[in-house]
């Protein structure tokens, strides 16, 4: 059967952790535990240790120990488990993965899934799920974020249901076979809504050419998702006719994807073809967030 990794803080969170691995066993998938404490000894035994993880970055835990800096700690620790479970990943060790946490467990939870390469199932339970900052624990990748409603602190007649819940989705995730379908070769294409009609145009002609074509939508998460998958060596042309995102990153608009937009194609020598399509556009929320100089602007 799939193994499943439960990866958390078992110094602070392993009866919730157990709760959820023993869960999953029943399902009858095996379960590897991997222990992101530093603090207090963990309270179950876990497969793959702290210090496993701390060594994966060149950190000796008892330095971490002794200086009881939880910030330094939660850095080492997402570090080193975004190290440890890419590796278990890519050797068809584990299969999916699940965390539960506050905010310490979410940044290194989320920071092991980010690792992880799209489809490969990971689910965190969060404390910061309905916050916010999802985006920067989520990142480009499809992290599923549950809230956790109640703080992960002990089970009770909240936290039980959940917590299965949690349990029962990652099993199912494990459990979904992916049909087959024939692999094309991909194109990635960028879109906003007024780009959206030559898109969808030059999308129906090239995969009647026989390509596989994949449209991200340019509010800056997407323009990040479709350089990582060009950096990733997934795409093998790109149609960036949409590059407004960077009228945002110019200016300061809220859809902005980052100052290496566009570089991911020239860097690794994907062809590409690139028009200014919606840079006569900036984004930013309600009228009162828009800034002064723009305030006679459309």
């Amino acid at each position: 059967m799939p193994t499943i990794a439960v990866l958390g803080t078992f110094d602070t969170k392993g009866e919730e952790h157990t709760y959820v691995a023993d869960l999953i066993r029943e399902r009858g998938h095996d379960v590897l535990l991997i222990d992101a404490g530093s603090l207090e000894p963990p309270t179950l035994n876990p497969d793959v240790s702290r210090e496993k993880l701390a060594g994966a970055v060149g950190t000796d835990l008892s330095t971490l120990i002794d200086r009881r800096d939880r910030g330094e700690a939660v850095k080492v620790m997402a570090e080193g488990a975004a190290l440890v479970v890419a590796k278990l990943a890519a050797g068809n060790k584990i299969s999916g993965i699940v965390s539960l946490g506050g905010g310490g467990g979410t940044a290194i939870g989320t920071a092991a899934m980010r690792a992880l390469p799209v489809g490969f199932p990971k689910l965190m339970v969060s404390t910061l799920a309905a916050s916010e900052s999802v985006t920067e624990y989520v990142g480009v990748k499809d992290v599923v974020m549950m809230p956790s409603v109640v703080d992960v602190a002990g089970l009770n007649r909240v936290s039980r249901p959940i917590f299965a819940n949690a349990a029962g989705a990652i099993c199912g995730m494990v459990e979904t076979q992916v049909p087959v379908s024939e692999d094309k070769p991909i194109i990635a294409a960028s879109m906003f809504g007024n780009t959206t009609d030559c898109i969808n145009q030059a999308k129906a002609i090239l995969e009647e050419a026989g390509y596989e074509v994949l449209v991200f939508h340019a509010t800056g998460a997407g323009g990040r998702a479709m350089e990582s998958l060009i950096e990733d060596g997934l795409v093998a042309g790109v149609l960036d006719l949409t590059t407004t995102e960077w009228a945002d990153e110019h200016v300061g608009g809220i859809l902005a994807a980052g100052p290496t937009r566009l570089e991911s194609a020239a860097r690794n020598g994907v062809p590409a073809v690139i028009a200014p399509g919606c840079l006569d556009m900036v984004n930013f929320g309600p009228p009162d967030t828009i800034p002064g100089k723009f305030a006679d602007r459309l």
